[in-house]
């Protein structure tokens, strides 16, 4: 059935989910699932992209699945009419393109949509695809994301949870800076690099949780965002000013030190938060190779990935900054390390750009 769905009425607590697919299997899956699931709700699915932004001009929903390939308006040109009308909400983007439209997939998340995953295949609706997605439609629902705040501006203070406690940065120039991030990541490492200068004069690692098929188009998008040179990291490569080195997706992108220079080794071993590529052994790695000298930023993500080698940098005299609650699609990678106590600053991406600036340059 074709025919677009919207719920008449909504409880109060539970995140309320839109669906928007041409596929009517697509649609009354992900429904059904929805519907059955503790603390969601369906607030709608829609055939196609007008009848969602139609949708959108009178009610409110916390996360909503989108298909990139659609009749008539595709996802993609309706993600920032999304993005402007709904703007506490999550977009996922759920689609066939997120296996072969690589590039597409990454401008979308580089957009502003928080999270990807694919359709699932023939037979592939089992109970891990079901749990993966409920996963994340939760951890996206938690909160909503304040996409007005602008830099500089200070988050309202919880009356429940005490604000953290922030350490002192490193007096050492940093000469690295090291970028770990998730759900969310794309857009606000973007926002994030987008503040600094044309040299830097460090080299810059990035490890963003992504399918290995997405890495080099990934890598692409941040050469065109930030105008420098990017690459996806290799083997034995040595570090070079002013060059972003973006983790494989089948590998940890961790640094050594030989004699005077820095180069990169690839790291296939498990890591215990269970992700490939993570950011614990990157942090840990620069932490060894540059001390006080190392400068960590963990953005948006779920889980605690980052934590472990927050502490390492921390403990060999080095900085972390990580990014505000206000603007992350999920506070649980930067709100971990930021409770843990390693924080040196809590800020919007682009003021984190800004100080990763001055704490190279020595401002």
């Amino acid at each position: 059935m074709n025919a677009p769905f919207a719920s008449s009425s909504h409880r109060p607590s539970s995140v309320r989910v839109l669906v928007v697919d041409d596929s009517a299997t697509i649609r009354g899956v992900f429904s059904h699932l929805v519907n059955g699931a503790e603390g969601l709700e369906l607030a709608g699915a829609f055939a196609n992209a007008e009848d969602a932004l139609s949708f959108l001009m009178e009610e409110r929903v916390g996360v909503i699945l989108l298909d990139l390939e659609m009749p008539g308006m595709t996802g993609f040109e309706a993600l920032p009419r999304m993005i402007e009308r709904a703007r506490e909400a999550k977009i996922m983007i759920v689609s066939s393109l997120t296996a072969d439209g690589a590039e597409q997939t990454v401008r979308a998340l580089e957009m502003g949509a928080a999270d990807t995953l694919q359709k699932p295949q023939s037979g592939g609706f089992n109970e891990q695809y079901r749990e993966n997605l409920l996963t994340r439609i939760r951890a996206l629902g938690k909160r909503p994301l304040r996409r007005s705040d602008a830099p500089g501006a200070e988050a309202p203070a919880s009356t429940a949870i005490p604000a953290p406690v922030l350490r002192t940065a490193s007096r050492e120039r940093a000469r690295v800076v090291a970028i770990g991030a998730s759900t969310g990541g794309i857009h606000a490492i973007g926002q994030c690099l987008a503040m600094l200068p044309a040299s830097l004069r460090v080299p810059i690692l990035v490890t963003q949780h992504l399918p290995e098929s997405f890495i080099p188009a990934f890598a692409q998008k941040l050469a065109e965002v930030c105008d420098r040179k990017a690459c996806v990291a290799r083997e034995g490569l040595m570090l070079a000013p002013d060059t972003i080195y973006v983790a494989p997706g089948d590998a940890h992108l961790t640094v050594i030190r030989e004699g005077n220079e820095m180069r990169i080794r690839l790291d296939q071993s498990a890591a215990a938060n269970s992700c490939m590529p993570a950011i614990d052994p990157m942090f840990s790695s620069v932490a060894k190779a540059y001390g006080p000298a190392a400068l960590g930023i963990v953005l948006t993500g779920m889980g605690r990935d980052g934590t472990a080698g927050a502490a390492d940098i921390v403990a060999a005299s080095g900085s972390v900054l990580v990014q505000n609650e206000a603007t992350s699609a999920v506070w649980g990678m930067p709100g971990s390390v930021a409770r843990a106590g390693y924080a040196a600053a809590i800020l919007h991406p682009r003021d984190l750009g800004r100080r990763i600036v001055e704490t190279v340059q020595g401002a």
